[in-house]
C-alpha cells in the first residue's frame, strides 16, 4: 500500500516536472529576454549586499572588506543609542504615515471621480493634466513649493493675508509644525494622478452588468460607487496596500532634503538622509550600513506582517 502511495506521488511529481518543462519551451523566448534583466538585478542589487557586512565590522577605508576588524553587533548598539537616530525614525514614520493615508485616499477618490466623467475628451485632458507632475523632477517641484509659500512673494500668504485668516505672512521653512503636512500635500500634488492608473485600471475591469444591475434596482452615481466600484476594486486597494506599508520606512531622501533646513532639522532627516550624513559626510560607513540594514529588516518584516494579516481577513494578498 505504502509503495503504491509513493509511486503515484513520484508519478505526480514527475508529470509536474514534464509541464514545467514543456511551458519553459514554450516561453523560451520570453526566457531569453529576461536575461539581461536578471544579470542586471544580480550585478547592482544584490551583489552590493555583500557590503553589509561592514555594518559588523569597524570600516576603514583603503583595507580589504574582511581584512577589517569585527566589532559584532556594537554598530546596532550605538545606532539605537543615539537619540537622533530615534528622532529620525519618528520622522520617518511619521511622514510616511501621512504619505500613504493621503496618497491611497486621494488616489482612489480621484479614479472613482475621474471614472464618473462621460466626456472621452474631457476625461483625456484631465488624467494628462493629474500625471504631469509625476514627470517633473524633485528639484523642479521643490522650488515650486518654496515660491508658493515664501514669505513675501508667495501666492498661499498673499491670499490668507487677503482673507484676514492671518495677520503677517508665515514662514513656513522656520516653523517645525509645518514641515510634515507639506512633504505630504506636495506628495500628493505630485503622485495622485499616477497613484490613480492602477486604480483605473481595475475599475476598467469591473463587469458593465453590475452597474446596469444597480441602476435598474433604482441606485444613483453614489450608490453605484459604494457598492459595486469599490467592492469590485477591493482587491487591488489590498495588493497596493500591503506594497505601500512594506515602504513605510521609506519616507523619501530628495524633497526633505531639499527642503529641509536647520532651523526644521529635528523634524526633517529621514533615514536616507542619516544614511547619507554618516555615511558620506562623517565617513562612518559601518554606522550608516547599520540603519540601511535595519531599514530593509523593517520593510521586509512589515510585508509579512500586513500579508498575513490579509490572509487572516480572507483578503487578497502577496504570496
Amino acid at each position: 500500500m505504502e509503495l503504491g502511495v509513493k509511486n503515484a506521488e513520484g508519478n505526480v511529481e514527475i508529470k509536474a516536472k514534464k509541464n514545467m518543462l514543456e511551458r519553459m519551451k514554450k516561453q523560451k523566448a520570453l526566457i531569453i529576454m529576461s536575461i539581461p534583466f536578471v544579470i542586471y538585478t544580480l550585478i547592482f542589487s544584490y551583489a552590493p549586499l555583500l557590503g553589509w557586512v561592514m555594518a559588523f565590522q569597524k570600516y576603514k577605508p583603503g583595507k580589504a572588506l574582511f581584512d577589517q576588524t569585527w566589532v559584532g553587533l556594537t554598530q546596532f548598539k550605538t545606532l539605537f543609542a543615539d537619540p537622533v537616530f530615534l528622532g529620525v525614525i519618528r520622522n520617518t514614520l511619521c511622514m510616511s504615515i501621512i504619505n500613504l493615508t493621503l496618497g491611497t485616499i486621494c488616489s482612489i477618490g480621484f479614479a472613482l471621480l475621474l471614472n464618473e466623467v462621460r466626456r472621452l475628451l474631457a476625461k483625456k485632458f484631465i488624467q494628462t493634466i493629474s500625471y504631469l507632475p509625476h514627470f517633473l523632477s524633485w528639484i523642479i517641484v521643490t522650488g515650486i513649493v518654496v515660491d508658493v509659500l515664501a514669505t513675501d512673494t508667495g501666492v498661499i500668504n498673499q491670499v490668507l493675508v487677503a482673507l484676514h485668516i492671518i495677520s503677517e505672512p508665515i514662514n513656513f521653512f522656520a516653523e517645525t509644525k509645518y514641515f510634515w503636512g507639506i512633504v505630504g500635500l506636495t506628495n500628493v500634488w505630485k503622485e495622485v494622478g499616477w497613484g490613480s492608473i492602477i486604480y483605473l485600471a481595475a475599475i476598467t475591469g469591473i463587469n458593465p452588468d453590475l452597474y446596469e444591475a444597480a441602476e435598474i434596482d433604482g441606485a444613483g452615481r453614489i450608490k453605484k460607487i459604494l457598492y459595486v466600484t469599490l467592492p469590485g476594486i477591493k482587491s487591488t486597494i489590498f495588493i497596493l496596500l500591503i506594497m505601500n506599508i512594506g515602504n513605510i520606512v521609506n519616507a523619501g531622501f530628495e524633497l526633505q532634503y531639499l527642503l529641509g533646513n536647520g532651523l526644521i532639522q529635528s523634524v526633517s532627516q529621514t533615514i536616507d538622509i542619516f544614511v547619507l550624513r554618516y555615511g558620506i559626510s562623517l565617513s562612518n560607513y559601518s554606522l550608516a550600513t547599520a540603519a540601511g540594514i535595519f531599514k530593509s529588516v523593517v520593510s521586509i518584516a512589515l510585508i509579512f506582517i500586513a500579508n498575513e494579516f490579509a490572509k487572516r481577513a480572507g483578503e487578497e494578498r502577496l504570496f
